[in-house]
């Protein structure tokens, strides 16, 4: 019904940047509503950023506010992430999700997701 696909994980050192990209395919109906998660190793799946498309604000987990910005290139079905400033504790695989509407942003929430891209922030 609805695949995703993330890109643009990798290395890189603390205060560099990287771009998240996440190709959505299916119904459109399904995926109003996209968001980033990530989890890194012996922690529970937490929400980065939340977006239904602008009809409303975006959401962003306090630890990355003023640091990462979710968009959306509703012409190519990509949901993005650009993460500035990273930090050693950034360090997780990311993982796009999808959901017809945007409630709480919380992983319950979501029915669709990606296999994950992994990040990592060396200090």
């Amino acid at each position: 019904q609805v695949q995703l696909v993330e890109s643009g994980g990798g290395s890189v050192e603390a205060g560099g940047s990287l771009r998240l990209s996440c190709a959505a395919s299916g119904y459109s109906y399904l995926r109003n509503c996209m968001g980033w998660f990530r989890q890194a190793p012996g922690k529970e799946r937490e929400a980065v950023a939340q977006t239904d498309g602008g009809s409303s604000s975006a959401y962003y987990a306090d630890s990355v506010k003023g640091r990462f910005t979710i968009s959306q290139d509703n012409a190519k079905n990509t949901l993005y992430l650009q993460m500035d400033k990273l930090k050693p504790e950034d360090t997780a695989m990311y993982i796009c999700a999808a959901t017809p509407w945007c409630t709480e942003p919380s992983a319950d929430h979501f029915s669709y997701w990606g296999q994950g891209t992994q990040v990592t922030v060396s200090s």
